[in-house]
């Protein structure tokens, strides 16, 4: 039997519909949408306009718990790679419990704040000292635990690391932590796997760190002994210094290697791309893989501006992420991606075109290639795919009176309270009113695991 829902208005594939209705079928999928009621079945109504929900499509849980820990005091030569290594001090403390209430924690606050999925690129596999735990997926196992706590949809994302730089550099003890060969790797994938849970809302992914903590050889193998259907995320190109070190080892760029080296496809998504020649752009554009861009962390970090107007204009698919969850909010990702090519050019609506708004386009491209990155039937409302949506509050001021495109423009630019109120995953409703329903437990939890991390330091 399927469940009826009437919402005040719906961002269907080809328009808003005012009302609209959506039939959840018992699996988490959508039956059929429409724009009339059904007759002779009990319908839910549900205030407000539904949005698709928009895939996070790149995470590291475990980092929430560090964001504001690496910010002072200030040296002249404070950049990605010092920040680093107040990482590799801040991960020695963490236990597999630690990790579960931060992940929990951190998937609560994405879904209040728009995101109604998550791609875990999980790389904190072993014990502080090296060893791998007695079952060498425990801390993939705690992360498809807190998923299932808060309700959001995950693909989990075993991340191979080796090497501490190109050519074959040994890892130091600061990434001890999250080494393993290809062969213990591709175990750990299939242990994680096994692991969760058979809702429709977990499914697994391949990530490679980076060609810096990957070569070449334990590239293809990995990637030849992962499963051929399914989603394979890398780091490329997030710093410049990244770029020269790989341009001394290979002759080529990070992003020209793969494309001429990795065979790149739909299934890849090349997670910050940050750094791209004109070719490289092009070529990425044309691969039909998925620029997983992290705009707020980007920032953080000092990376620098992805080359977007090019690359939407060669027809590149992207999708956007939280990383290291300086920020979680959707909508705030989406605003910033904007915001730095208006700095960058010193004009405005930068992402826009001929029939859409900045907000409308980069909503559109976001939840589809969000979708694509984490292997899932999302980011459309439409007959067939997953029943994820998100549903936004029109007695916020800041949506007073905006109907149709307008609304998205002021979801996406008008910051301020947060108007996400109800959000759908998988048929099921993970957030009500703004709260979920294990939120107080889940906030207690982080507390004490957050004053044990801290204490002292």
């Amino acid at each position: 039997m399927n469940a009826w829902y009437r919402f005040d208005s719906l961002k269907a594939p080809d328009g808003w519909l005012t009302p609209g209705w959506i039939a959840v079928a018992d699996d988490g999928s959508i039956a059929e949408v429409r724009d009339r009621a059904p007759d002779g079945v009990s319908v839910e109504t549900v205030a407000g306009p539904a949005i698709p929900g928009l895939s996070n499509l790149h995470s590291h849980a475990f980092q929430r718990a560090m964001a504001g820990l690496a910010e002072g005091p200030a040296t002249s030569d404070d950049d990605f790679w010092s920040w680093r290594q107040a990482l590799y001090r801040f991960v020695e403390r963490l236990t597999p419990d630690d990790l579960e209430a931060i992940a929990a924690q951190l998937y609560g606050e994405m879904l209040r704040h728009g995101y109604t999925g998550v791609v875990e690129f999980h790389y904190l596999h072993h014990a502080a000292d090296g060893r791998a735990y007695d079952d060498p997926a425990e801390m993939a196992h705690r992360l498809s635990l807190a998923a299932r706590q808060t309700g959001i949809a995950l693909t989990l994302a075993p991340t191979l690391y080796i090497n501490n730089g190109f050519g074959g550099r040994p890892a130091d003890t600061g990434q001890r932590r999250f080494v393993n060969s290809v062969e213990d790797h591709l175990k750990l994938v299939e242990s994680a796997a096994d692991g969760l849970d058979d809702s429709g809302n977990q499914t697994i992914a391949l990530a490679l760190h980076s060609l810096r903590a990957v070569p070449p050889d334990a590239l293809a193998a990995a990637v030849s002994g992962f499963l051929a259907d399914r989603p394979i995320h890398i780091h490329c190109a997030e710093q410049t210094k990244e770029v020269e070190e790989c341009l001394a080892w290979s002759g080529a760029r990070p992003v020209e290697w793969l494309l001429a080296n990795a065979a790149v496809d739909s299934r890849w998504c090349l997670v910050h791309a940050t750094h791209m020649t004109g070719d490289e752009t092009i070529g990425l554009a044309q691969s039909g893989a998925v620029a997983g861009i992290c705009p707020t962390t980007e920032a953080d970090l000092g990376d620098g501006l992805f080359p977007l107007r090019p690359y939407l204009a060669a027809g590149g698919r992207l999708g956007v992420g939280t990383d290291s969850h300086v920020a979680v909010s959707a909508a705030e990702e989406l605003r910033w991606l904007e915001y730095g090519q208006r700095l960058s050019d010193r004009k405005r609506n930068r992402a826009g075109d001929a029939g859409r708004s900045a907000a409308r386009r980069l909503y559109d491209d976001a939840t589809s290639g969000g979708a694509q990155a984490a292997g899932r039937q999302t980011g459309r409302l439409e007959a067939g795919g997953r029943a994820d949506l998100v549903v936004l509050d029109q007695t916020n001021p800041g949506l007073a009176a905006r109907t149709g495109d307008r609304l998205l423009d002021a979801y996406v630019f008008r910051g301020g309270d947060n108007p996400v109120r109800d959000v759908m995953v998988g048929g099921k409703w993970a957030v009500r009113d703004g709260r979920l329903p294990e939120q107080t437990a889940i906030a207690d939890r982080f507390r004490r695991c957050l004053g044990r991390l801290l204490e002292g330091s």
